[in-house]
């Protein structure tokens, strides 16, 4: 893919001795996750297929490696403020909560209204002030980003490199367990789970592919990479709530543009399909945007025969009625 940028983008992702320190902060507070090839979903997929779980993980989603990697640097810095401030659809919300309570900050996360009750309870558990504002993940972003400086309070993107870094070693992870795969599928949100996968990439000189993909319903990332700078582009998708972004991050966008192989786009029909394969053949649970990477490789299906796919399984936390009515549909024949 063109980049956005003249310069080269990887001048800016982490180096191979910054992940192995952004792992070292990680397993403090949980181990390595799993990376399994199930026989089933190799078999749907029509060939060698690995899923990273995410889901494993104390928030059962990739974001808190990026929280805790991003409040260790302000740590280090002696930079620690008194309260953080960001936005959310929920999995970077407790990844900020966690941090934040390890580090003894106080922590308020802006949702958009109507957002998953559960990830709300689970922000909340962590300790975390929340508030609802506005009708989808930018309008809360804008909110977040007048309420920090309101408050003198530090703003938390949702892309920065340290959060990157930390992202990073999960991709670190599949790519030294498994060494020989040939592409690699990573859903996109603000970017810092497919930046990461890059940057690991990059750092371990490994051959894989990196596929990003997105919403057909939340298209800004491909938009923009098309038009070769930010573009705007409405979200209506009700499934993969962790792909709903209207506003591509230019840092982001700079990094996907000159790295990535291409992108997907994945319906919401199609990721439904998937969390039910995953559940399936895995029994494990994947929300909307975990499911994504998988979603685009059956979408692939035909062009991955003979390769070995790495799939990533960025999260588990989807409500319960929205999963039961997924595996409803199917039970129905709908």
């Amino acid at each position: 893919m063109n980049a956005v940028l003249s310069e080269s983008s990887a001048e800016s992702l982490p180096t191979l001795a910054d992940i192995e320190a952004a792992a070292r902060t990680v397993y403090e507070e949980f181990q390595a996750t799993p990376q399994y090839r199930w026989a089933l979903l190799s078999e749907r997929l029509g060939t060698d297929c690995w899923l990273k779980h995410e889901n494993h993980n104390p928030v059962g989603a990739f974001k808190i490696r990026g929280g805790l990697t991003y409040f260790e640097q302000l740590a280090q810095r002696n930079a620690l403020p008194t309260e953080v401030v960001s936005a959310t659809r929920g999995n970077h919300g407790q990844s900020m909560g966690w941090a934040a309570r390890k580090h003894g900050v106080a922590c308020t996360i802006v949702v958009p209204h109507g957002n998953s009750t559960e990830k709300n309870a689970a922000m909340r558990a962590l300790g975390v002030t929340l508030i609802e504002h506005g009708d989808d993940f930018q309008e809360a972003r804008e909110h977040a980003y007048a309420l920090a400086k309101e408050r003198n309070a530090l703003m938390v993107p949702s892309y920065h490199i340290d959060l990157v870094c930390g992202v990073a070693t999960y991709w670190w992870e599949l790519l030294r367990a498994v060494p020989d795969l040939d592409v690699v599928y990573v859903p996109i949100g603000m970017g810092s789970g497919a930046c990461a996968a890059i940057a690991a990439k990059l750092a371990l000189n490994h051959r894989a592919r990196v596929v990003g993909v997105v919403s057909t319903l939340a298209t800004t990332y491909p938009d923009s990479i098309a038009a070769g700078r930010v573009v705007e582009a409405p979200v209506t998708t009700q499934i993969a709530d962790g792909m709903a972004v209207r506003v591509a991050d230019p840092s982001a966008l700079a990094v996907l543009s000159e790295h990535l192989d291409h992108i997907v786009q994945v319906s919401d029909e199609e990721v439904a399909a998937a969390m039910r394969a995953i559940y399936e053949d895995t029994h494990n649970v994947a929300e909307g945007a975990g499911a994504a990477a998988f979603a685009a490789a059956m979408q692939e299906k035909a062009q991955l025969k003979g390769l070995k796919v790495g799939a990533a399984l960025t999260g588990g936390n989807v409500d319960a009625p929205v999963f039961a009515k997924v595996l409803g549909a199917h039970l129905s024949g709908n």
